[in-house]
């Protein structure tokens, strides 16, 4: 019997980690995390000329990061306030947040940027690719944009 329990926790701790501490807002709230952000409190977007599966996209990113900064933060995800979501396009794959020493694929990446806010604190979070949104301590700013024509 007594194998089981680490087991279950492995178990566990593997899903959080490979669905990106998604937890559910029970596990969340009985390890005192937290509360989950409500669809009510979610951001407005910024977006241009983009579909509706891609403004959707963005605004299911912005709910991950603004419960991701929440966490950082320990505070509740409803003192976060979205101050700008948008798709934009990378310059390379470091999506606008290179680390030093670090090697990058050297092509356009689309993917979106983040800016959340806390008190007059803003933080930026980038995404792009296969990659969700991330908290980027020194940004750089996305390709400019290109018109449609």
């Amino acid at each position: 019997m007594k194998t089981k329990t680490p087991v279950k926790l492995l178990v566990l701790s593997l899903f959080f980690a490979l669905s990106g501490c998604q937890g559910s807002q029970d596990t969340s709230e009985a390890a005192g995390s937290p509360k989950s952000i409500t669809e009510k409190a979610a951001p407005t977007l910024i977006v241009g000329e983009v579909n509706k599966s891609q403004a959707e996209d963005v605004k299911s990113q912005a709910f991950l990061a603004i419960n991701e900064l929440a966490y950082r933060l320990n505070v509740l995800s409803d003192e976060i306030q979205a101050i700008r979501t948008e798709n934009v396009t990378w310059r390379d794959g470091s999506l606008g947040c290179p680390q030093e020493g670090m090697m990058y694929t050297q092509a356009l990446v689309p993917g979106a940027l983040i800016v959340l806010g806390s008190g007059a604190v803003e933080y930026e979070y980038h995404s792009g690719g296969s990659r969700g949104p991330f908290y980027c301590e020194n940004p750089q700013s996305p390709a400019p944009a290109t018109s449609a024509e």
